[in-house]
């Protein structure tokens, strides 16, 4: 392996990170969140060969129900995965936040508003969400720097949104640009969703948390990485990487 290209790979996962950071300030800035003890000894972790480093962090609050703030890297191999997600309480309906970044070792990046309805029958959630990006899904499916990525996992494209962005493309100056604005303006939508959000009836809310926690547990055990994962960690760590990603140990003492 080119010593060259692990430092431009590491200079890369760092710009991402960054962006990743700037992201999660954000919301730290506009949500009361507290740490998750259930997570604490995830926040730094590696393989048994020390090659790939990680941390996971989870956050909740009044208003978020489960926040997740990842990443892995293994410079030697050119790879990496940072992940912000963040999965609102039940007391409103606007979806839930979205973005994973990475290299593979090209640029890798995923960011969507994960949908809380049935969009073939809410036609009003539809478009009152997901119109808003139309244009700038259309206009990235029309870029030729980009890369269309398309999972693997059947699971994986059902869960995700008819506008999400998910592309690989070359670690330029400009893909770097084009991946921060679109992830502040996606953040800076979905604060005004969050502020401008009629509440749920109380009679509703148990139904769409379990429905959130569902989902949010599938994707986390779907996840088409955790085979990777289990080579790298091993069974018993990526079982409690998987279950930190949905919440499986937040109430365990």
């Amino acid at each position: 392996m080119n010593p060259q290209t692990d430092k431009d790979n590491l200079t890369v996962f760092d710009r991402l990170w960054d962006i990743l950071e700037e992201l999660r300030q954000k919301v730290g800035d506009r949500f009361d969140l507290h740490p998750n003890p259930a997570t604490q000894p995830l926040q730094t972790f590696s393989s048994p060969d020390g090659k790939v480093q990680g941390s996971l962090a989870t956050f909740s609050g009044a208003e978020i129900d489960w926040l997740v703030h990842s990443r892995l890297n293994n410079p030697t191999l050119n790879f990496s995965t940072m992940r912000l997600t963040v999965w609102l309480g039940s007391q409103i309906q606007v979806p839930h936040l979205a973005f994973e970044f990475g290299t593979v070792p090209n640029l890798f990046f995923y960011m969507d508003y994960i949908p809380r309805v049935d969009l073939w029958s809410d036609l009003n959630y539809l478009e009152h969400y997901y119109e808003p990006l139309q244009s700038t899904y259309l206009t990235l499916r029309g870029n030729s720097d980009l890369s269309l990525f398309v999972s693997k996992s059947l699971y994986v494209r059902q869960i995700q949104s008819p506008t999400h962005l998910c592309y690989t493309c070359s670690p330029t100056e400009e893909s770097l640009a084009l991946i921060q604005r679109l992830a502040h303006e996606m953040l800076e939508r979905w604060f005004k969703w969050v502020d401008d959000a009629e509440p749920v009836p109380e009679t509703m809310q148990p139904i769409l948390a379990q429905r959130d926690l569902c989902m949010r547990r599938i994707s986390a055990e779907r996840d088409p990485g955790n085979q990777m994962a289990a080579q790298l960690f091993g069974a018993e760590l990526t079982n409690t990487l998987v279950r930190g990603l949905w919440g499986g140990d937040r109430f365990v003492q």
